[in-house]
């Protein structure tokens, strides 16, 4: 079956969007890269910079993505509006959400490495933590296709309560991190 031209454009226009998340991820590899041959003294403390930038905007998207979720399940299913709802999902997770989470487990696992040795009780509950987000972050992208393809949708209420689940997770890191409690 064909794509109807509304979705054609569409998928157009995701793919441009992807290119300009591909190109931004490369630019922000070779800034990294130049960090680390002009200023090597101070390589960490960019990778500390970038690792807390992709954080935020991974964050931001695992925080909003569950809203639209909210919005959609309350739009008739193939209407203007429901469409609209799919094709921000889409490139929310795949624009922003996706390379956001990896950069932040590449610096991420980076700084584990040669910053503390993957030492500290501290740094194993934050990445267990970060595995949960991850799942967290899974789940939404599964509900990304399911949007997608209009399957049954889950309640409003039930999408309010997993907004608050990245939250939850957030913070029990950002404690772990600053305090270091063991």
């Amino acid at each position: 079956m064909a794509p109807h031209r509304e979705e054609a454009g569409n998928e157009g226009a995701g793919g441009k969007a992807k290119t300009r998340a591909f190109i931004a991820l490369a630019i922000f590899l070779l800034i990294l890269g130049l960090t680390y041959v002009l200023r090597p003294d101070d390589f960490i403390l960019y990778v500390k910079a970038f690792h807390v930038i992709a954080v935020m905007s991974w964050m931001a998207g695992l925080l909003y993505l569950p809203r639209l979720f909210i919005y959609h399940t309350d739009a008739p299913i193939g209407s203007e509006r429901s469409e609209t709802f799919k094709m921000m999902e889409r490139r929310l997770l795949k624009v922003i959400m996706n390379p956001a989470m990896m950069v932040s487990w590449m610096l991420g696992l980076y700084l584990a490495w040669d910053v503390y040795g993957f030492q500290g009780g501290w740094l194993h509950g934050k990445i267990a933590m970060v595995v949960a987000l991850t799942w967290v972050h899974v789940l939404f992208g599964r509900a990304v296709r399911d949007f997608a393809a209009d399957k049954p949708r889950r309640a409003a209420r039930h999408w309010r309560i997993w907004n608050e689940v990245p939250t939850v997770l957030m913070i029990a890191i950002v404690i772990l991190v600053i305090v270091k409690p063991f």
